[in-house]
């Protein structure tokens, strides 16, 4: 048996690691003692973090209390992989901190389903997001094992993180080469993955006590811990990739780069990533370059060269100047070198041996607990794009579903702040930025018009001033001023929802409790921003509450992944329409009178096919 002690806020405690069937035998009976006393937390250490990549391994698998950690090298395979497998089969409480991750590791390399360790596990890293949803930079204590430890166990807590990375680099090997390539025997590597399990073990009690202190329902954990469950199993199915059609490409967004690269260099930029470049050769054919950022450095940002594009935020055409021809040049380098690194290239790196890729699902990315997808970051697509989506299929015989909430964020505004007229164009069936426009314009309104008022409304959603306004409809200034003013006339509940809320916030401790209890912290400098805070987590609880309605009947099998307000499915082709329809059943319920809706679309095998992809 190796043993190791170290001291954890004022406490030794003792990592053990099994070198033989008498040690295991250790391991048993101090399983069988700690699982009658309560949850045993648990943990892994693999190669890395793609799960489904070819030659990822399982390394080791940790099992502790507050006092004591059972490091099990399961890489050793035999008695010790058969050994993890019956203690996973044997506790009854769980502790894991991140557990989606390790459910996948477990039920991909150990072969322990997810679906066993789910029910019984508790997530401190959901738990910790409940409390305080905000990373160390946005003023928050984090949500990784290493800060909350720091925080609310021992200072001193992270120590052994930086041991271990000058091991690496002792071993000749870097941040991302030391998980696979450091000896299993490894003194500072077994006690760094024994303290984690004890340092989760310390600090779910303490969430415990702290989330009843601020009053959080035990629903939402359960809630959150549920839908945890359903994305780990949509990121356990995967999506098939169009191998060959990537590589293609791939090749084809290498060309696109190198060929806009080239147009920018004839206006004398080298580099398309030089700012100081890009905003000298704009200056010197006549650009006004008035933004600077915080440094005072002039800003030639995506926004900013959008502009001199003459396109909108979303890269649609304004008509309101000549489209400068080194900005557009600059833009179309960067957006096809972004694309092939971000995606084509992502999706061939990460693809596994049956031709399917495991986009990473993070439940709780955002402040408002809104979701996010990495690698590859599906979310950041234009809603529009054809292009990368064409490289993602339906399973065999199947067909791709993309069900989409209706002007969610506008729904969930009304029903939140109470917007009588709004509310009424809703129920009344109407087209909601269409009933707007009308309001605010009078009813012959233009074309312009409408974009205008819709970019209002998002606007109010989304914390857009006047500014983003008008870089995203190419609306003067003058005009959008008076169209915002109209707009409150029109709606005034969202302003003083606003300033009540606002209000609210700071008689708490600058916290806005969500319409489902999340609470969300504001920034001092920035309590304008409630409404975002409100409208976008409880639009997100929209689509969560959604996904477990599907869940409960029966389409988790379909689902593939969540984006943003979209659930997108695979389906059998001869069962298409059916299950769309259930599909669309699942995302409408009323909030607070206000009916959402949801409208399903039946594609072709490709989920490009859905934006007009032929395949």
């Amino acid at each position: 048996m190796l043993t190791y002690r170290h001291t954890i806020a004022g406490d030794l405690v003792t990592v053990h690691v099994p070198q033989d069937r008498d040690d295991l035998d250790l391991f048993a009976a101090w399983l069988t003692e700690a699982d009658r006393r309560g949850p045993i937390a648990l943990d892994t250490e693999t190669t890395g973090l793609d799960i489904y990549s070819p030659g990822y391994r399982l390394r080791l698998v940790q099992f502790g209390d507050a006092d004591t950690a059972w490091v099990i090298p399961w890489e050793w395979g035999g008695m010790f992989a058969e050994a993890v497998r019956a203690a996973l089969r044997r506790i009854r409480r769980l502790l894991i901190h991140n557990a989606m991750f390790d459910w996948l590791v477990l039920d991909r390399h150990a072969r322990v389903p997810l679906e066993w360790l789910a029910p019984r596990t508790t997530d401190t890293k959901i738990l910790a997001a409940l409390i305080d949803p905000r990373q160390p930079q946005e003023g928050g204590i984090g949500t990784g094992l290493k800060p909350l430890s720091a925080y609310w166990v021992d200072r001193l807590a992270p120590d052994t993180q930086a041991g271990l990375t000058a091991v690496f680099r002792s071993l000749g090997l870097t941040k991302e080469t030391g998980w696979a390539g450091i000896p299993l025997t490894e003194p500072t590597y077994l006690l760094y993955a024994g303290l984690d399990v004890i340092l989760t073990a310390r600090i779910e009690p303490i969430e415990r006590r702290e989330l009843s202190r601020l009053g959080v329902r035990r629903e939402l954990s359960d809630y959150e811990h549920e839908l945890a469950r359903i994305c780990a199993v949509m990121q356990r199915r995967g999506i098939v990739l169009d191998v060959e059609h990537t590589r293609r490409l791939d090749d084809a967004l290498a060309a696109e780069a190198e060929e806009f690269a080239a147009e920018a260099a004839r206006y004398g930029v080298d580099n398309v990533n030089s700012t100081a470049q890009v905003a000298d050769a704009l200056a010197g054919m006549g650009e006004s370059l008035t933004e600077t950022t915080a440094s005072g450095a002039v800003k030639v940002d995506k926004a900013v060269l959008l502009g001199m594009a003459d396109m909108s935020l979303q890269w649609e055409p304004l008509g309101v100047r000549t489209p400068n021809p080194l900005a557009t040049a600059v833009l179309r380098a960067k957006r096809a070198s972004k694309w092939r690194t971000t995606y084509a290239s992502t999706f061939l790196d990460t693809v596994d041996a049956a031709g399917r890729i495991h986009p990473m699902i993070n439940t709780l990315q955002a402040r408002t607990g809104r979701m996010s997808i990495t690698r590859p970051a599906l979310q950041t697509l234009p809603s529009s794009d054809q292009m990368i989506r064409r490289c993602l299929l339906a399973d065999e015989d199947e067909v791709m579903i993309s069900a989409d909430f209706a002007a969610v964020e506008m729904r969930v505004l009304a029903a939140l702040a109470d917007v009588k007229r709004m509310q009424e164009a809703i129920l009344g069936g109407r087209d909601l930025h269409d009933f707007t426009a009308a309001m605010v314009f009078g009813p012959n309104f233009t074309k312009a018009q409408r974009k205008l008022a819709k970019g209002i409304g998002f606007g109010k959603v989304y914390g857009g001033g006047a500014d983003t306004i008008q870089r995203q409809t190419g609306a003067p200034m003058a005009e959008v001023r008076e169209a915002l003013a109209a707009y409150d006339r029109v709606y005034p509940e969202i302003k003083r929802a606003s300033a009540r809320w606002q209000r609210e916030a700071r008689a708490t401790g600058m916290v806005h409790l969500s319409a489902t209890g999340r609470r969300l912290p504001l920034d001092r400098d920035r309590t304008y921003a409630v409404t975002n805070y409100a409208c976008q987590s409880t639009a997100r609880d929209v689509l969560g509450q959604a996904m477990i309605n599907m869940d409960e009947a029966g389409l988790t099998e379909y689902l593939r992944l969540p984006i943003h307000d979209e659930v997108l499915a695979s389906v059998p082709a001869d069962r298409a329409e059916e299950i769309a329809r259930e599909i669309e059943r699942c995302m409408r319920f009323p909030l607070y009178g206000v009916p959402i809706d949801a409208e399903a679309e039946i594609g072709g095998r490709s989920w490009g096919s859905l934006y007009g992809a032929d395949y």
